[in-house]
């Protein structure tokens, strides 16, 4: 039996680049786009190791913030509400749309997994084009912990009343991946530019340097010939 392909979202399929214009235009500097993602991440995990839970959607809203101080930047509510509108309208990368036809087409069943909560994902994926690839949307928000915790992959597992061992993450992020690894799951990494898995970490038997070359791989992975 073929494993249930498990897609991230923010990176993966779609793309955190195509803010870059607005935050040029915020703070001078495109770069600064990544510099935040990183921030939004970072305190997710706070909030999960730390507490209390709160969902992506504010976590990235606080970190706009502090990365608007750190820079010396004050955010005037319009740039302030392009940037985090901006992270429900972002687009697929290029390769995404196929990467998912091929692996829909050869049978694969696929379920995204998210940081974002609910209704955030859903509007996220329609805008991109992409619901229709998946059968089910996974969120951190059903157990209020984020990624890479055990809990949020065993949920996932658990749902589709499936052991871990018969899930397989897809994910531009080595935390991502590493996580899943470690509770069972098999994993494929999309090495997108600047993306790099844990060294400390366990290796996913995919490495991929795009999702279209990650999608195919899978296929020959998991789906039995004839």
């Amino acid at each position: 039996m073929s494993r249930v392909i498990v897609c991230d979202v923010n990176e993966t399929p779609l793309q955190i680049g195509a803010l870059a214009p607005a935050f040029n235009a915020a703070f001078g500097d495109d770069r600064v786009v990544q510099e935040r993602f990183n921030s939004v991440l970072l305190y997710s995990e706070v909030a999960t190791l730390a507490g209390p839970y709160d969902e992506f959607v504010h976590i990235g809203a606080a970190a706009l913030d502090m990365t608007a101080a750190a820079h010396g930047v004050t955010l005037a509510g319009e740039a302030r509400t392009r940037i985090l509108q901006g992270m429900l309208s972002l687009p697929p990368h290029p390769d995404v749309p196929d990467g998912l036809r091929v692996m829909r087409d050869a049978g694969l069943r696929l379920v995204t997994l998210t940081n974002s909560a609910p209704a955030a994902v859903e509007r996220q994926l329609a805008h991109a084009g992409l619901s229709a690839f998946f059968e089910r949307v996974f969120s951190v928000d059903a157990v209020r912990k984020f990624k890479p915790a055990a809990e949020v992959y065993q949920s996932v597992a658990d749902s589709l009343a499936l052991p871990p061992d018969r899930l397989r993450m897809v994910a531009a992020h080595g935390w991502d991946i590493t996580g899943a690894l470690r509770v069972g799951y098999a994993a494929a990494f999309v090495a997108r530019p600047g993306k790099v898995l844990y060294p400390l970490g366990p290796r996913p038997d995919i490495i991929a340097p795009n999702f279209l070359e990650a999608a195919r791989q899978i296929i020959a992975v998991e789906v039995a010939p004839g």
